[in-house]
């Protein structure tokens, strides 16, 4: 058998590992608006049909440019759907990371060996001064409040499309978040957050 034979899983075609030689989109390093740079031009390289691998490693960075990265992923699976984007997490997938990858489907997500997954909640550091006439002070706390609750929203909806297909649920995630979640490649796949691992 070639190295580069389909197998079939429930949805699609499980790859082997030399589907994985040549990654169309290769990120490493802190999920940034640098990073968003070089992951548009490669996306704008890739092949307009077939496999496109997006291979990333990373120990986390801005949840929002993950966001931004996903989108281009989901639009462009949609747009063109004679292409196959697959993501293939190495050695670290933290935080950001993560984000990023919930954007694939379930069966498009592939780890190598001893990769760990790292899931948990948005921080936030800011601080908020309150001066002045108190109902001039209401209008700054409730824009924080506001900012905290559409935050957690935008997370959550970041957790429920990485658990989707997964035995795991949003109560699990949301006690583990807080204290850094940690999933070894094997866990994941075994829990259902991947396909499988190379």
């Amino acid at each position: 058998m070639s190295v580069t034979a389909l197998h079939p899983t429930s949805d699609g075609l499980r790859l082997t590992a030399g589907h994985f030689a040549c990654p169309k989109i290769l990120l490493a390093g802190t999920v940034d608006y640098a990073m968003y740079d070089r992951f548009r031009d490669q996306l704008a390289a890739a092949p307009a049909t077939g496999l496109v691998v997006t291979e990333l490693s990373t120990l986390g960075g801005d949840p929002e440019v993950a966001r931004m990265m996903g989108e281009d992923i989901r639009f462009h699976s949609e747009d063109r759907p004679d292409r196959r984007f697959v993501f293939l997490g190495k050695a670290a997938i933290y935080s950001a990371g993560a984000t990023f990858m919930s954007f694939f489907a379930r069966d498009n997500r592939y780890l190598t060996r001893g990769t760990r997954v790292m899931i948990h909640e948005r921080k936030m550091e800011k601080m908020l001064q309150v001066a002045g006439p108190l109902t001039s002070c209401i209008a700054p706390v409730k824009a924080l409040l506001h900012e905290l609750e559409h935050s957690i929203a935008i997370q959550n909806e970041g957790f429920e499309n990485l658990i989707r297909g997964s035995d795991i649920t949003m109560d699990e995630v949301l006690k583990r978040a807080p204290h850094d979640w940690y999933l070894e490649a094997g866990e994941a796949q075994a829990r259902g957050l991947v396909e499988a691992v190379i």
